[in-house]
């Protein structure tokens, strides 16, 4: 996949979901209907045909349609069809869809924008497939499995789940005589190479001012510092506490300590990592794939160190969702169950497009085992910290992202920034509560 993908598809809100049509809505709503099936187990009626909508436009879109081809081949009654767009297009396209009664079966959506698809009336709730499918929060992560609710239904079937990483390359390790089989773990031993890579002439993090993947470095950072952009019910901003100030001030010295250049350009800090000038970055676990098609970089990749007082790091997960549709049928109905279901189960094949798992029996395979880089990113999703159920809460974090640009940039102090950032945060989020009405 490439980096410019993966971004338009994070830069949205970061996770993706599939969603499918169970339950009828708007005027020719006859309510739900007794599916075909036994519960999303197997499906046994007439040939069903399902329109399946994504925005994978990078290398996990290729892995994705490798499974939908196997779940065809596997299924003769059940037919997918795939339809890929641009995240931003696909947003913005899926609303007036839905709306037109020309919405898909099958969608993918971020975790961070079901609230406000659900508040769009645009999904509905998925616990009736989550129980009939004998799903609970013992079969997944915690983390990611409550993610998926607001107002507390659940909106969302999780598939994976997708951090930040810390990416170092062992060749400048051993240049300022650090032990590449020994990353650092914590600030101790990070400030301590970073003292290491400076003494050899390395600048040995350089930090973006853009939401990637400075951005988020600093998201995670806010939490690890004891902080949080959110109060509890999202209903005001908080990414200017003592905490975050702290966390964007140690982030900024980075440039006044010579350890990073200033103005770095998107992407640079990954590209200048490849290119053997940056020793660490913290980017995408989707990055693993990408370096293994450069064998000449010697690279290694390990959970973000603990800089704060506790672990936090960004991430963001794919969901399996419901569209709401005007008619329901209950045959797709029935089909639509069986595909979330073995895709979920299926979640293994998933992962080698740079995914973890949400699924703990697939987690535990040792077979995940092997996929060393991905499962060693694992371990950081007791530590995930997800943006809050709330709607258009992608618009108010993305202000977070312009101050912190601000910050790092050295346009404005770290308290100013943040102070100006959630002023308008905290506009934007009463501007939400009237617009989606809660």
């Amino acid at each position: 996949m490439t980096t410019l993908n993966r971004r338009q598809l994070l830069g949205l809100g970061l996770g993706a979901a599939a969603a499918v049509s169970l339950a009828a809505c708007g005027d020719d709503d006859k309510g739900p209907a007794a599916a075909t099936g036994n519960g999303g187990k197997d499906y046994t009626g007439p040939k069903v045909t399902l329109n399946l909508w994504n925005g994978f436009t990078g290398g996990d879109g290729d892995i994705f349609k490798k499974l939908v081809d196997q779940f065809n081949a596997e299924h003769a009654n059940i037919a997918i069809t795939v339809a890929t767009y641009k995240w931003e297009d696909y947003y913005a396209k899926l609303p007036g869809a839905v709306s037109s009664g020309n919405g898909p079966d099958v969608a993918v959506m971020h975790m961070d924008m079901l609230a406000t698809f659900a508040a769009r009336q645009v999904i509905q709730p998925v616990d009736d497939v989550a129980a009939a499918l004998g799903l609970s929060e013992s079969d997944f992560a915690a983390t990611v499995w409550k993610g998926g609710i607001y107002h507390d239904k659940r909106y969302g079937i999780p598939l994976d789940m997708h951090p930040l990483g810390m990416y170092y390359n062992k060749t400048l390790f051993q240049q300022a005589g650090l032990d590449p089989a020994k990353p650092p773990t914590d600030r101790a031993s990070f400030e301590a190479a970073l003292a290491a890579f400076k003494k050899a002439g390395i600048q040995g993090f350089w930090i973006s001012p853009f939401q990637f993947t400075g951005g988020m470095t600093g998201y995670s950072l806010v939490h690890q510092f004891g902080g949080s952009l959110y109060n509890d019910d999202a209903t005001k901003a908080a990414f200017n506490s003592d905490q975050a100030v702290e966390a964007v001030t140690w982030c900024t010295k980075l440039v006044a300590d010579g350890h990073s250049p200033a103005n770095v350009g998107q992407d640079a800090d990954y590209l200048a990592l490849k290119s053997g000038k940056n020793a660490i970055n913290m980017n995408g676990i989707w990055q693993v794939n990408d370096l293994k098609k450069s064998p000449e970089v010697q690279w290694g990749v390990a959970p973000l160190p603990q800089i704060g007082t506790k672990k936090a790091v960004w991430a963001n997960s794919h969901n399996f969702t419901i569209v709401q549709q005007k008619k329901t049928d209950a045959n797709k109905v029935a089909g639509a169950k069986v595909f979330i279901n073995w895709l979920s189960q299926h979640s293994l094949d998933w992962a080698a497009g740079g995914q973890v798992p949400a699924r703990n029996a697939v987690r535990d395979d040792p077979k995940f085992k092997e996929l060393t880089e991905i499962s060693a990113l694992a371990a950081e999703l007791p530590d995930a910290a997800f943006p809050p159920a709330a709607p258009g809460i992608g618009d108010v974090t993305n202000l977070f992202y312009t101050a912190f640009n601000e910050a790092v940039l050295g346009k404005k102090s770290p308290k100013q920034a943040l102070d100006d950032g959630v002023a308008k945060a905290d506009k934007l989020l009463e501007d939400n509560r009237k617009k989606y009405g809660s």
